[in-house]
């Protein structure tokens, strides 16, 4: 069996995994982290007692041959395998998709279990559609690529009530910010959702026109948009 272990996104938000997830764990015996310290770390803030070093670790930050192989391997082994990504739920924007894309393809049980999704989250205070939406990953990263899919995101988002979510490198946010001002129309709602779920969450949601009378300083922090024409 799989299971699919949601972590945090803010590692003192320890309260958004429910209790059952730490008990799953412990029945498990293989472990794929997209990152094995941090998942280490995250599985001791869980529980002291957790015994680390009893699990089999494998990466999934880049799901190879190699991995997908094993993963097979443990299956007709019998043995019970969580897949842990780095933040929020595994197979969400998440190299663990080809991990259980394997599972399913090998009519595998694979049990997701709840837990924080900054995804769903960030719709949910947006105030933008949730009965129609797109999440679309990155933007392009060069500029006049990434200018023409903000227009595009736009235009489609106008023409079918659908709200267009992504996500951008943290380090690249206030670029993708200053963009997004300075090209889409001033009544086109945007959302920006940052640092889900720790003390300093901030979420808001205006027009352009209004978006342009503030400044908005997000470097390096974790956040989701949202955009609506």
């Amino acid at each position: 069996m799989i299971y699919l272990i949601p972590s945090f996104l803010a590692a003192e938000a320890i309260e958004t995994i429910p209790a059952y997830v730490l008990n799953t764990v412990k029945s498990c015996q293989v472990i794929f982290a997209e990152n094995e310290r941090t998942t280490r770390r995250f599985l001791k803030s869980l529980s002291k007692e957790i015994v680390i070093d009893d699990f089999e670790w494998f990466p999934i930050h880049k799901v190879e041959q190699e991995q997908l192989d094993t993963l097979r391997q443990k299956i007709k082994e019998g043995k019970h395998i969580a897949i842990i990504s780095e933040a929020g739920c595994p197979g969400v924007a998440d190299p663990g998709q080809l991990l259980i894309a394997e599972a399913q393809k090998m009519d595998v049980v694979v049990r997701p279990l709840v837990g924080p999704n900054s995804l769903l989250l960030a719709l949910m205070a947006s105030g933008l559609n949730g009965q129609h939406f797109a999440f679309v990953g990155y933007l392009p990263i060069e500029h006049l690529d990434r200018i023409k899919k903000i227009k595009q995101l736009e235009e489609a988002s106008a023409q079918t009530d659908c709200t267009q979510i992504f996500i951008e490198t943290p380090y690249r946010n206030n670029k993708l910010i200053e963009t997004i001002v300075h090209h889409c129309q001033p009544q086109t709602l945007f959302c920006i959702a940052a640092e889900l779920t720790s003390a300093n969450e901030w979420i808001k949601t205006k027009t352009i026109a209004d978006w342009n009378k503030e400044t908005v300083d997000l470097h390096k922090k974790p956040a989701i948009f949202l955009l609506h024409g």
